[in-house]
This record gives C-alpha cells, sequence and structure tokens, in this order.
C-alpha cells in the first residue's frame, strides 16, 4: 500500500491566488519546518521509487562541509583516493541543476531542506555508490541535520531488521563520517579573493587566445565585502548547525589552514584514528539487540503519559488522594531543601498499603521532573506489657521512606 502522502508545500497555485493582484513578485513555498514530518515524507517518496525491500544506501558515507574557500574540492579527491572510492562525488550545488530542480527556481519556487535532502537521498541509492560515497555540501542547515540524524537512525534499524536472514548484505551497518574543513574568516575571504582574480586572468586568457574553456567565477570571489559575508553566513548557519553532530557520528574537525599536504596529512591522521575507534561489524550486530537509553527514554515517557491518563480515568479516587498528599504533605518539606536537591521523607499514611498509590507517587514526581525512590520499611514498636509474662510486646508498622531528587539551586559564593 502507497504510505500516505504528507503535503509539505502550498501549490503555486494556491499561493499565487492569494498575492496581490498585478504582482511580479515570484511565488513563495510555505515550508514544513518538523523534521520528522519531512524525513517521513522523504522515505515515503523513496519506497515509492524503488520499494521498501531496495534500500540499498552506501556502507560509508562522508558528509563533507567547509569553510569557503577550505579547499573542499581538493581534498575530496584527496579523500576518495585514501578511501578506496572510485565514483565521483555528490555535491549538492550539481544535484540542485537537476531538472527538478530546476523547475522549481524556474518557477519562482524555493528549493527547501525538504527538496535538498530528498535528491540527496535519492542519488546515494544510486548502486555506483554501494560500497560508499563522498556527499558534499549536506548538511548545511539545522533541518537538514535533524533528517541525517533520523537517516542514520532508519538505516540501523533496518540493519537490525534483516540481520540474520537472506537480505542482510543489502543492509550493511552504516558509517558516517562528519568532515569539516576549517579556516579562519581573514584566510577564507584571501582565498576566496585569490580564487576569483586566477578565474578571471584564466577566462581573460581564454577568451583572448580561444584555446581552453572559461572557469565558473562565482560573484562573491571578486568582491571582499560579498566574500566576508558568506563566511558570515557559513558559521552562522552551516557550522553552528553541524555541532551537535558531534554527539552522534565520527566528526573530523580539520584544520585547513597551511599547505595542501599539511591539510591532507592531518585528515589522513584523523582518520586512522577514527577507525580505530570504530565497532567491527560482528560486534555491532552482537550489541545492536540492546535497544539505546535514547529510544528506551522515549518509550518510558510514552508509557508514563498513558499511565498517569490511566489513574485519572480508572482510579480517580486513589489519585486524587496522592496527588493532594504530594501537594500538602511532600512538596513544602522538598521545598526547604531546594538548595541541596535532594530530601528523604518518611510516611506513614494508610493510603500508600495500596501499591498502584505508590506507583502514582513514584510517576507524578517523575513527571513534574523529580526522580523518587520508596523504600517500605518495617519497624517494630513497643505497644504494651504483657501482664502474665511481663514481656514487651511489639507491633510492627510500615515506614514508606521516599527519597527525592532534583536539580538544586545554585548559589553564588563570595562575590564570585
Amino acid at each position: 500500500m502507497k504510505p500516505p502522502s504528507v503535503k509539505t508545500k502550498q501549490s503555486a497555485k494556491d499561493t499565487s491566488a492569494k498575492s496581490t493582484k498585478g504582482s511580479k513578485a515570484p511565488v513563495e513555498d510555505i515550508e514544513v519546518k518538523d523534521p520528522q514530518i519531512i524525513f517521513q515524507s522523504i522515505w515515503a517518496t523513496l519506497e515509492d521509487e524503488v520499494g521498501s525491500e531496495n534500500m540499498r544506501f552506501p556502507k560509508e558515507i562522508f558528509w563533507l562541509n567547509g569553510a569557503p574557500g577550505a579547499g573542499k574540492g581538493t581534498q575530496t579527491a584527496f579523500i576518495m583516493e585514501f578511501r578506496d572510492l572510485t565514483e565521483k562525488p555528490i555535491v549538492v550545488s550539481e544535484l540542485l541543476q537537476s531538472p527538478a530542480a530546476r523547475k522549481r527556481i524556474d518557477a519562482g519556487l524555493l528549493v527547501g531542506d525538504r527538496e535538498v535532502t530528498e535528491l540527496v537521498f535519492l542519488k546515494l541509492l544510486d548502486p555506483q555508490y554501494e560500497s560508499g560515497a563522498v556527499v558534499d555540501g549536506f548538511p548545511r542547515t539545522e533541518t537538514q541535520v535533524s533528517c541525517l540524524k533520523l537517516f542514520y537512525q532508519r538505516l540501523s534499524e533496518l540493519r537490525s531488521k534483516h540481520l540474520g536472514t537472506a537480505t542482510e548484505v543489502q543492509f550493511p551497518k552504516p558509517q558516517f563520517h562528519i568532515i569539516m574543513l576549517f579556516v579562519d574568516e581573514s584566510e577564507s575571504v584571501r582565498r576566496q579573493l585569490l580564487r576569483g582574480q586566477k578565474a578571471k586572468e584564466h577566462n581573460d586568457e581564454v577568451e583572448a587566445s580561444g584555446v581552453g574553456q572559461k572557469w565558473e567565477v562565482r560573484k562573491t570571489d571578486l568582491d571582499e565585502e560579498a566574500a566576508h559575508k558568506r563566511y558570515k553566513t557559513f558559521k552562522e548557519s552551516t557550522y553552528d548547525s553541524l555541532t551537535s553532530l558531534r554527539e552522534v557520528f565520527h566528526y573530523h574537525f580539520i584544520n585547513a589552514q597551511g599547505t595542501v599536504i599539511e591539510v591532507q596529512q592531518r585528515i589522513i591522521n584523523e582518520l586512522k584514528y577514527q577507525s580505530s575507534l570504530e565497532l567491527d561489524e560482528a560486534t555491532y550486530d552482537r550489541i545492536s539487540t540492546i535497544p539505546l537509553a535514547k529510544k528506551l527514554s522515549q518509550h518510558a515517557r510514552q508509557l508514563l503519559v498513558n499511565r498517569l491518563d490511566s489513574y485519572e480515568k480508572f482510579n480517580t479516587e486513589l489519585f486524587e488522594q496522592v496527588v493532594d498528599l504530594i501537594r500538602t504533605k511532600f512538596i513544602p518539606i522538598v521545598e526547604k531543601h531546594s538548595i541541596s536537591g535532594l530530601t528523604y521523607i518518611n510516611s506513614e499514611d494508610p493510603v500508600f498499603d495500596d501499591p498502584l498509590a505508590i506507583a502514582m507517587l513514584i510517576d507524578v514526581f517523575t513527571e513534574r521532573g523529580f526522580t523518587a525512590v520508596v523504600d517500605i520499611r518495617r519497624v517494630e514498636i513497643p505497644d504494651r506489657v504483657d501482664r502474665e509474662t511481663f514481656e514487651i510486646v511489639t507491633r510492627r508498622k510500615k515506614v514508606y521512606r521516599v527519597r527525592i531528587n532534583f536539580t538544586g539551586s545554585k548559589i553564588r559564593r563570595g562575590g564570585v
């Protein structure tokens, strides 16, 4: 069955109808920003294109980004040679020259995160990239970064799903490398202008001699102010967006200042070091059956919400008693320990004789951002003296000891 489509754009016709009569302004998209919606829509499109069982993505992908003038073109060829990759890199700027992208641009529509991400993922399905690929210029925005994380998660899920089956080889362990080539602003601007100068001199020579082909000249390479602006855009958009990927993937931050040989040696050292940290595929497969902490946390939150709603619906009276007890007896004590972030509270309230009440207490505190642990202690206390034996008769009472942790308050000391 074809998965339901997600409407991510407003049609040109609808938008035009709402524009001011006679206006010649280009048609604009209404961009969906939720990465989950965007990714699910893209994945549904890919399944329509090739079928869910024919998703053959590269085993190893290098996601290459860099500051303007950092030498991505030069170093891309070196990375491919070093990793024995023979197919040409996937360059996002070239993908945007595809008929589909040009059609949108010519219609006055924006080529947004969804279109760019879909073009990249679709290109990665090309069989020529099965052993590995270099992607130049992706991701560049926060939305694209989020889609990349979801993409890796989906590939990992497919690996686990097909592990031990005849199709296992089709779904290898995904290996993502984020490569950031970095130069500072002054060096970036110097290189951009130098590139523009060389391109202009070359083109003048071609035009004068009639021999050779002209080089593409970026407008930003001919204007110092524009070159500074391009670097600022890189720092504020691409560079900042990619920082969160450090926590997920191998993140290779390469100092691209210096000679070509010096930069290449840094790349070699970085890739070799990160390779030593990579799990063997058999090891990865062995432990992949253990769920990720993040997924457990998400699932636990869903179950917590369901439990709290069920308390209110099916155990209203008991739930009301527990919440009232927390509000009137527990919270005043917790407030007194707000600096330390830790308190122990003893309660003998009979409401906790019902195990469900204890579960309610823990869940309520959890939902409000606390960590609560309940320990049931049985204490022997003197009750009376037996008149015949003169022995002290004790009775056993239950004490519910609740440990509550939370983030304490930070206080300034000594004017620091």
